[in-house]
This record gives structure tokens, sequence and C-alpha cells, in this order.
């Protein structure tokens, strides 16, 4: 090689990256993230689902308790369940949808119901814990 290349390639090398090359990484990188996306936010729509049943489940257990406690044509709040130590004060008494849990109580039996994700009443996506028999 002569001194002439020499110096070529060494210049080249001191440039730095042009910008199509920056906008091809940018590129492959917002790819990478995308996908990455596709396969993490449904997980996390599990979760939060998943995280809803269980808090609707331990404020089912305190209701029934104090529906024990209590006349049984009453139903309680969860806010009233905490303040009367049913619950514990660092309980969740709404859903990962940051809507509060609504407790129904009929006969023999107590249901706590969320909205669920879309956060409105009587579509599809509700939760309701004890979940109706199919």
């Amino acid at each position: 090689m002569n001194h002439r290349s020499i110096a070529s390639a060494r210049r080249a090398l001191e440039r730095g990256m042009s910008l199509v090359e920056v906008m091809i990484v940018v590129v492959i990188i917002g790819l990478i993230a995308s996908g990455a996306a596709l396969g993490v936010f449904p997980k996390l729509k599990q979760a939060q689902v998943d995280t809803t049943k269980t808090s609707a489940r331990t404020i089912r257990q305190a209701a029934e308790s104090w529906r024990g406690a209590h006349a049984a044509d009453e139903c309680p709040t969860p806010k009233q369940l905490i303040e009367e130590k049913q619950l514990d004060t660092a309980s969740k008494i709404s859903d990962a949808w940051d809507q509060p849990f609504k407790i129904l109580c009929e006969d023999d039996e107590t249901f706590v119901t969320s909205g669920g994700p879309d956060k409105k009443e009587g579509t599809a996506d509700d939760i309701k814990i004890p979940e109706p028999q199919k």
C-alpha cells in the first residue's frame, strides 16, 4: 500500500458515520423495540387482570366476614371494610385501572366487581368474583 491510500483510509475512519448510516441504525433499533413491545403488552394486560382478580378475592373474603358479623341484608363498601379493620389499610380497593371495586350482596352471595380494562360496567371484559358459572 502506498502512503496516499493509507492516508485516505485514515481520513475515512476519522470522519465518523454518515447520516444514512445513523438512520439505518435508528430504524433497526425501532424494529427491535416494536417487536419487543408486541410481546410485552399482552402480558401486561393479563397481569393487570390477574392482579385485579386477586384484589377482588381479598375484598370478597373480607366482605363475607363483615356480613357474617352484621345484618344479612346489609352490604359493606370497600372503604367501610378498611375503616372497620376487616381489610388492612394497605389493601388495594381499586382495580388495576384505578376504578373502585363495587361490592354487591344478594341473599347468601357476595360479589366483587370491576369494569375491567375498558372501565365500563356491563361489557365483556368485566371482572366479577366469584366468576359466573358457564
